[in-house]
């Protein structure tokens, strides 16, 4: 009954989400950057395909995503000591800032959609979000 609705308005909120934070991040940064470093970030290192399941992308699309952000200075990649077959990616100072740039830019732009709502109806589209989420 109201799944017809629900998607326009999903659609709606996610590309204006899209388009913000395209542009917003603009030129350091892209979205999948963000979401690489996302998941980086709390992790010391990780291996190239540590990022598939975050990213819904081919092996070869992680390789060039990381190759475009190495060259940016956004993240080294290390060969392991032990075994050099192992490629280690870490986060840089700069990927560092970069992502809590890109955190915050995400989080003034819900919030302005969140704040035309009281707070008590922001608790209660959350929770609701969760259980349609399966959360």
């Amino acid at each position: 009954m109201y799944a017809q609705e629900f998607g326009k308005l999903w659609y709606k909120m996610s590309r204006d989400l899209k388009g913000h934070m395209e542009t917003a991040l603009a030129p350091t940064l892209t979205e999948g950057q963000l979401a690489v470093l996302e998941v980086l970030t709390p992790e010391e290192r990780m291996k190239p395909s540590d990022f598939l399941p975050y990213l819904s992308t081919t092996p070869a699309a992680v390789t060039t995503l990381l190759d475009r952000m190495e060259k940016a200075g956004l993240i080294e990649r290390v060969r392991d000591d032990k075994d050099r077959r192992i490629v280690w990616v870490t986060a840089t100072e700069k990927g560092m800032e970069e992502c809590a740039r890109g955190v915050e830019l995400r989080k003034q732009f819900l919030d302005s959609y969140l704040n035309r709502i009281s707070s008590h109806n922001q608790q209660l589209l959350v929770y609701l979000l969760g259980k349609v989420a399966n959360l």
